[in-house]
């Protein structure tokens, strides 16, 4: 969307009903032919606009698109999501929001893409990225704290979503340990955190995350849900996005202030690992016991069966049966 479209579509919902085109193209200081020009883009965009002779312009809906002037709009944070570069399509959004931190982006920039060719997770997994169905955003944050504990920055992430999901349409999820969001026993989600730090002090952290939520069954991997399968209808990804980055600030509000413990303890409160016993295959070893907690860095503490416990920073996890 250009300036000038944002412009349009924010006097038409202010206005909530016909707007003449004259009073618009006055207002906006732009040509009656311009505007006309605007609609129509307006409406390949999604945007409904009703256009009736002698009453003028009328917005009936818009489009469920991650645009920035939508995720702005009333979002009322005063850093997290502020400045967000949208792309209808993208290779991966971690790829490019590295780019912008190495760039100087400020804290709090959010890289949104409506799909991506090249998706990923952790250890380079494949993430599938449907168009229009999901939410694919990578966060830039440029935290006070050492590198020791920028983990922690995932725990942050995954304990956001599962509040948002719950604060915007009720739906309990899990986390296990260290980045996946669960629905009923299914992946609905993950997180991937990639660091750019020197030895005592974090230049800047990507919190990249990507949920499945109005996918179908067609475009989901096997072990995979979404909001949509989960709920039988479609949830607005707008509103959506817009709760977990006000819960993203209010955590990391939390953590700066409080330190880690106060997102280790919500954590716990969400997650299915702690108490289980699990095979955790990590630096091309299997570590097998029980999960007993997870330290101030976000490590995972495993009572291996000599009754040793040891304690993981990263790797994949299963729960043992």
């Amino acid at each position: 969307m250009t300036p000038m479209q944002e412009k349009i579509i924010d006097f038409l919902k202010r206005k909530q009903g016909y707007v003449s085109g004259e009073e618009i193209a006055e207002r906006l200081k732009i040509s009656r032919q311009g505007l006309w020009k605007h609609i129509q883009e307006l409406k390949d965009s999604g945007y409904e606009i009703s256009a009736v002779p002698h009453l003028g312009y009328k917005l009936d809906s818009s489009p469920d698109r991650l645009f920035a002037f939508e995720v702005t709009s009333d979002l009322n944070t005063k850093t997290i999501g502020r400045k967000i570069l949208y792309f209808d399509a993208l290779g991966s959004t971690m790829d490019e929001a590295m780019k912008q931190g190495f760039g100087g982006a400020a804290s709090g920039t959010l890289i949104i893409a409506e799909q991506q060719a090249k998706g990923r997770g952790r250890l380079g997994r494949a993430w599938a990225s449907p168009k229009y169905k999901g939410i694919y955003a990578s966060l830039i944050l440029r935290p006070k704290l050492p590198p020791a504990q920028a983990s922690v920055l995932t725990l942050l992430a995954a304990v956001s979503i599962v509040e948002a999901v719950k604060e915007a349409c009720g739906q309990e999820l899990q986390i296990k340990w260290p980045n996946d969001i669960l629905c009923s026993g299914e992946k609905l989600g993950g997180i991937l955190t990639e660091l750019v730090a020197s030895m005592d002090e974090i230049n800047f952290v990507v919190i990249g995350f990507g949920i499945n939520v109005n996918n179908d069954a067609k475009s989901l991997v096997s072990g995979a849900t979404s909001l949509y399968r989960q709920q039988k209808q479609n949830t607005s990804r707008v509103a959506l996005l817009q709760e977990i980055l006000r819960k993203v600030e209010k955590n990391y509000l939390a953590l700066e202030a409080k330190g880690p413990e106060a997102i280790i303890q919500k954590w716990r409160g969400h997650n299915i690992t702690l108490g289980k016993r699990v095979k955790v295959y990590c630096q091309h070893k299997a570590i097998e016991g029980q999960a007993l907690d997870i330290d101030a860095d976000g490590g995972l503490l495993v009572r291996k069966d000599s009754g040793i416990s040891e304690k993981i920073m990263a790797g994949d996890v299963t729960h043992c049966r």
